[in-house]
């Protein structure tokens, strides 16, 4: 069974930085796709950020030239660093996995497996 278990959120002033991580334990094979979104109160779950086997990233643009988002394929871990934070960056952050696709995609539907979430807090 494959587990993801997110970590390093918290609370944070305007313009200042977290970063989060996020490791995959269980069997997973093959070149997987590994991916951020957020939830904010009342709102769905919105794509953040993804990065492929080969390390290839793609960026929502309400983070783009914020966010960096990185992995380790030995480790089995996917990062995301978040600088210049802003209030509308609140939201609960979740890690997940996408063992088909192969390549980045930003559909929330099509990812496999996903972790139980860490909360960011961005007070203005």
């Amino acid at each position: 069974q494959v587990q993801l278990a997110e970590s390093g959120g918290g609370v944070v002033q305007a313009g200042g930085s977290l970063s989060l991580s996020c490791s995959v334990s269980g069997q997973i094979y093959g070149s997987y796709v590994m991916g951020w979104f957020r939830q904010a109160p009342g709102k769905e779950h919105e794509f953040v950020a993804v990065v492929d086997w080969s390390g290839d990233t793609y960026y929502a643009d309400s983070v783009r030239g914020r966010f960096a988002i990185s992995r380790d394929n030995t480790k089995r871990t996917v990062s995301l660093r978040m600088n210049s934070l802003k209030p509308e960056d609140t939201a609960v952050y979740y890690c997940a996995v996408d063992r088909r696709n192969g390549r980045p995609v930003t559909g929330p539907a099509a990812y496999d497996y996903w972790g139980q979430g860490t909360q960011v807090t961005v007070s203005s």
